[in-house]
């Protein structure tokens, strides 16, 4: 979870940002840095193993495929989505 609650209070629009470059991961949202992170180093093997996701042995290796976005148990609205290479 983040360091720090951003959010915005309910019925305002909060933006979220997520930079990937390479394997070097970066998580924002309303302007502040949440998080940051290197995919498949030792300590994000780590991560994942000691995580809801340890029982897809491949969860997170793809290089490549499809954007998802979800939402647990909420009712949820996206607007205004881009997706830019960098």
């Amino acid at each position: 979870p983040p360091s720090v609650n951003v959010t915005k209070p309910a019925g305002e629009w909060n933006e979220s940002r997520i930079v990937i470059k390479g394997s070097h991961v970066e998580h924002w949202m309303n302007g502040k840095k949440l998080l940051e992170y290197e995919l498949w180093t030792d300590a994000w093997k780590a991560q994942v193993a000691d995580s809801k996701f340890k029982a897809w042995p491949d969860y997170g290796l793809a290089k490549s495929g499809h954007i998802v976005l979800q939402e647990h148990e909420a009712e949820i609205a996206f607007r205004n989505i881009k997706i830019k290479v960098l």
